[in-house]
């Protein structure tokens, strides 16, 4: 790989900032949400991955839904949509730019999180293989529950052996719903052989500034920020045959996960205008779960979806996995000849 001196010491540097940040910060409970393939969507993991990939417009949208069998489901929801800019003098580096939308909802209390975000990145092209892109990210989240769908202990009248909500909960929250400003950086090195064979390598880091994150106006409660660290190898092993590897780990707080996966990527079309690709894999996340993978692309749509088995004991006493979709639409404009010197590798 031909790589600078110079890409090394910007991707420690930003690197450095990133982690002394993160690592540097006082711990406090809590956990954002996750996909297994993590890669289908990319604004969640990078504010960096904004506008890296194969085209000139891409809208994404994905569903997570886990512990269905148990009272405690988890949903998640997102949609993003991210685009490019090319400077017209200049030719060593595009922009990109992008908004997406999360939205979760876990627990019997309906604990709700939504966000809108804005994101923008700045893509330096070192050579013809080499690139670095820095990206940042604001936005604004709510989050907030139920009470009226909580039991608690109090509920029960031991004189009349039943439960009565009218008696309270006992307890006081000052709110039911807080909002924050949600901030992130982070920073995205690509390799890249050709258009089937290429390296990506990233940190992002989310939470930056800490917002309060509490129900009790009292508490000191702030949100801990998430640290993602991420490759995605992907070669072509044959005319019609790929071969992609990935792993994420992500660490918030005291919780922190990994996960590792691969699949093989079958082109049963590669006529202009027909293009059509089967894939195929397995994943394995840390925290005992395998997840099986398929996705189909025909032109510039792509599907793709897995389903978590989890090991661990309560699913194999309970039942339950996490079944996760995930949908991409990349569109690609025709560039006037002479006008335009096209990036070399996208």
């Amino acid at each position: 790989m031909d790589i600078l001196p110079s890409l090394f010491k910007s991707l420690t540097l930003a690197s450095i900032i990133i982690l002394i940040t993160v690592l540097g910060t006082t711990e406090v409970k809590g956990q954002d949400f996750h996909y297994s393939q993590f890669y289908n969507a990319p604004l969640s993991v990078n504010p960096a991955l904004t506008g890296i990939f194969n085209g000139d417009e891409r809208i994404t949208g994905s569903i997570r839904d886990q512990w269905r069998a148990i009272p405690v489901p988890w949903f998640n929801f997102s949609v993003g949509y991210d685009r490019k800019f090319y400077p017209k003098r200049n030719k060593k580096g595009f922009f990109g730019a992008g908004a997406f939308f999360n939205y979760d909802i876990q627990g019997e209390s309906h604990l709700q999180l939504a966000n809108l975000n804005l994101a923008g990145s700045y893509t330096r092209l070192i050579n013809s293989r080499n690139l670095i892109t820095i990206g940042a990210l604001i936005g604004y989240a709510s989050r907030g529950f139920n009470q009226q769908d909580l039991t608690w202990d109090k509920f029960w009248d031991p004189d009349r052996f039943i439960v009565d909500p009218g008696l309270g909960s006992g307890e006081n929250f000052d709110l039911d719903r807080f909002g924050f400003i949600e901030t992130s950086l982070g920073l995205n090195y690509r390799w890249q052989k050709s258009a089937r064979t290429k390296l990506d390598l990233g940190i992002g880091g989310f939470h930056l500034t800490r917002p309060k994150a509490r129900f009790i106006t009292a508490e000191t409660q702030k949100l801990p920020i998430r640290l993602s660290l991420y490759g995605i190898y992907s070669r072509e092993l044959t005319n019609k045959l790929d071969l992609q590897v990935d792993g994420l780990y992500q660490r918030q707080q005291t919780y922190n996960e990994w996960l590792v996966g691969a699949y093989l990527n079958f082109y049963l079309n590669q006529s202009r205008g027909k293009e059509f690709q089967f894939r195929a894999g397995l994943g394995y996340r840390s925290r005992s779960a395998i997840y099986p993978k398929i996705g189909i692309e025909f032109k510039n749509i792509f599907i793709a979806g897995s389903y978590d088995i989890y090991l661990n004991d309560l699913a194999q006493e309970h039942g339950g996995g996490g079944p996760e979709l995930h949908i991409r639409y990349i569109i690609r404009h025709v560039k006037p000849q002479g006008k335009f010197k096209a990036c070399p590798i996208f």
